[in-house]
């Protein structure tokens, strides 16, 4: 009885695609079966692929190894255990990225139903200017630091000259303010950029406090994959829907 067609077969491991992602396995090297696999039809009834091979093609190498494979030296069972466990461990892989891939589709799609319902729509967000118009109001919050006993706010023009000062509640937290655009000279404030700076009183010196400005949205720019829609406001630009610190 000739075995000279499947006598090499068991020292070429066809499964060497899992630690190389080699194109072509060959079950024997003088006159043997040989074996290529491809990602074409095959993987499109298999969930999870390894260097272009799916788990249809490697069914298909581990039947074409049992069936040449030396009678007198059989491959180890061991062996394709192994190989199997691996591939399971990268196909669950392959399927938890989808899984990831789908649930972030899905919040980002959330978040674009609840950007685009915030249009017209009042947003807190930290700023420290913002686009004024004459006549209306501009409004906003100073996180007040613990121990402060009084909140001062200063808003100044574009040249950087004061034109008001507001006092703040010096309660713990955030804490709301509202300036009518009236100047201390009490003429009324010309449309512009105007900065606002909060300084509080915590233990007998002066400590600089965060600012918070409203914006009225006015439309939503849906983000690229993972990033946060952005919301453009008048008063402050475009504003990242994660920064929004308040709904008003």
């Amino acid at each position: 009885m000739s075995t000279s067609n499947v006598g090499s077969s068991s020292t070429t491991n066809p499964f060497a695609f899992l630690n190389d992602t080699s194109s072509t396995s060959s079950t024997g090297s003088t006159g043997g079966t040989s074996s290529t696999s491809s990602s074409g039809s095959d993987s499109s009834s298999s969930s999870g692929s390894v260097g272009g091979l799916t788990m249809n093609d490697f069914l298909t190498l581990m039947t074409a190894q049992l069936q040449n494979q030396d009678p007198l030296d059989p491959t180890d069972s061991n062996e394709f255990l192994s190989q199997l466990s691996e591939l399971s461990t990268v196909e669950g892989i392959s399927q938890l990225n989808t899984s990831m891939t789908t649930l972030s589709n899905s919040m980002l799609s959330s978040q674009a139903l609840t950007s685009a319902a915030l249009v017209g729509q009042g947003v807190l967000a930290q700023a420290s200017s913002a686009a004024y118009t004459s006549g209306q109001a501009l409004s906003g919050a100073v996180q007040v630091p613990t121990g402060a006993t009084s909140v001062a706010l200063t808003i100044s023009n574009a040249a950087g000259a004061v034109v008001d000062q507001i006092a703040v509640p010096a309660t713990t937290g955030l804490q709301s303010f509202t300036w009518n655009g009236d100047m201390s000279n009490g003429q009324a404030a010309p449309s512009g950029t105007y900065s606002v700076a909060a300084n509080a009183m915590v233990g007998g010196k002066n400590q600089a406090a965060t600012t918070y400005i409203t914006g009225t949205v006015s439309s939503v720019t849906l983000g690229t994959t993972g990033e946060s829609p952005t919301l453009n406001t008048s008063q402050l630009g475009p504003v990242s829907l994660s920064s929004v610190q308040q709904i008003d």
